[in-house]
């Protein structure tokens, strides 16, 4: 269980953002994920904040995701949204959707992770402490984004995407490279027992790894990193194709927003992904 660990932090055009280095080896993508520096946006959505529904000013926003597309080298009217209710559906996406949710109404509903075989196709999905999961598939040239909150987690969207993979573009896990991106970490995710009873359920084999006991009776620590990549090994990933970040949004305040740590006001990073063509 000694998975990669560790995004590599990136500075373009004022932009600071984080990259998976087994990606980029491969030379087959643009990807990145946010942070919260490099932006326009003042106050609590200082200065890149992502998030086009979180009250900050529409043109601010605008402006910060034309800077992050533009510091990854991404057409921004290639992008396409999902639209993240913490489900675990999976969608196939192409040509015909890019601009959807940024540039024009989306009919990409009810979903959490994006999955495409064609090139010039950036997937993009919205975060402030929930686990980004990003899926490539070197061989068959085929990517995905998932948004894994801790009832994604549960609902296993991980293992999901990787087989609606195989379902759609033949993907075998074997071949396959994730990036566990950053999120809150086992240090600052403490929960209730009715949910670390789902955790403890679902992730059975593993429940004395993910959770930990609390700072008080009745409340436990839980490890969304280690819960997500042991779900993938277990479908067959090497544990050496798959990197995680360890870096926690809610403990590292310069660099990334934090739902919890800032009950709730505040903004939003988001991950990227491209096949490039």
């Amino acid at each position: 269980m000694e998975f990669n660990m560790g995004f590599e932090l990136r500075e373009r055009q004022g932009v600071w953002y984080c990259v998976i280095p087994s990606f980029e080896r491969t030379g087959l993508v643009s990807h990145g994920f946010s942070t919260r520096k490099g932006g326009v946006s003042g106050q609590q959505y200082s200065t890149l904040n992502l998030g086009f529904k979180k009250g900050d000013s529409c043109d601010a926003v605008m402006q910060n995701f034309l800077r992050f597309c533009r510091a990854l080298d991404i057409n921004p009217h290639n992008t396409v949204f999902s639209d993240q209710v913490h489900s675990d559906k999976v969608a196939v996406v192409g040509a015909g959707d890019r601009g959807k949710g940024a540039f024009k109404e989306s009919d990409i509903l009810q979903v959490d992770g994006l999955m495409t075989q064609e090139p010039q196709v950036a997937l993009v999905t919205f975060y402030a402490d929930c686990v980004p999961l990003f899926f490539l598939d070197p061989v068959r040239k085929a990517i995905a984004l998932s948004h894994a909150g801790w009832r994604g987690t549960v609902a296993c969207i991980g293992a999901k995407t990787l087989e609606g993979m195989s379902r759609m573009f033949g993907t075998r896990p074997e071949e396959c490279l994730i990036g566990i991106g950053p999120s809150i970490g086992p240090c600052c995710f403490e929960v209730d027992l009715p949910v670390a009873e789902q955790f403890a359920k679902v992730f059975d084999k593993y429940k004395d790894i993910i959770i930990k006991p609390g700072q008080k009776p009745g409340r436990y620590y839980v490890n969304l990193w280690m819960a997500n990549a042991l779900q993938l090994e277990e479908m067959g990933i090497p544990h050496h194709n798959i990197t995680v970040a360890d870096m926690c949004t809610s403990c590292n305040h310069d660099l990334f927003f934090s739902h919890r740590r800032d009950k709730g006001n505040t903004g939003r990073m988001a991950a990227l992904l491209m096949l490039k063509g």
